[in-house]
C-alpha cells in the first residue's frame, strides 16, 4: 500500500510540475509575441532579425515574402506597424514547435495611408537551443466579432 501512495504521489508531482511547465512556455510564447508587435511598430529590425528564422516566411493582405524582404519593408516603412492592439491569444506547444493566434486590430502605415485592419494572425515557432524562433506569420482578414478557439 505504501508503494502505492509514493506511485500516486510521484505522479501527481510530475503531472503538476509538467503543467507548470507548459503554463509558464505559454506565457514566455505570448510574451515573445507582444515584444514582436512593439519591435514592429518601432521598425527593431535587429531584434527581428535575430528572432525570424532565416527561412521564415510572411503572408500578408498583397502578398507573401521571406525574411529579408519582411525586414526591408519594416525597416523602410513601406508597411508601418504603428500599432497591434492585441484582443485574444491563444497558445498551443507541441514539443519543439509552439503556434501563437492573436486576434489585433492592427493601425499601420501602408503606401502612405493610414489604415485599420481585423485579423487573426498565426505564428509559428520553433525552439532552437534555448531561443524560439519564428518561422512563419500569417495574417487572416476576419470580422471583429471572431473570438479565437481556446
Amino acid at each position: 500500500m505504501k508503494t502505492l501512495i509514493i506511485v500516486f504521489v510521484l505522479t501527481m508531482t510530475g503531472v503538476q510540475l509538467a503543467f507548470a511547465q507548459e503554463s509558464n512556455t505559454k506565457q514566455e510564447l505570448k510574451d515573445l509575441s507582444k515584444a514582436k508587435w512593439e519591435w514592429m511598430a518601432d521598425k527593431n529590425v535587429d531584434e527581428l532579425s535575430r528572432l525570424f528564422h532565416d527561412r521564415s516566411k510572411f503572408v500578408h493582405m498583397s502578398g507573401s515574402w521571406k525574411k529579408d524582404e519582411e525586414l526591408e519593408i519594416i525597416k523602410t516603412g513601406r508597411i508601418w506597424y504603428k500599432n497591434a492592439i492585441v484582443h485574444d491569444v491563444a497558445v498551443e506547444v507541441f514539443d519543439d514547435t509552439a503556434i501563437v493566434w492573436n486576434r489585433i486590430t492592427l493601425e499601420a502605415v501602408v503606401r502612405e495611408n493610414e489604415v485599420a485592419n481585423e485579423f487573426t494572425v498565426t505564428e509559428v515557432y520553433q525552439k532552437q537551443a534555448d531561443d524560439w524562433k519564428l518561422l512563419d506569420l500569417t495574417f487572416s482578414s476576419v470580422r471583429d466579432t471572431h473570438q479565437i478557439q481556446k
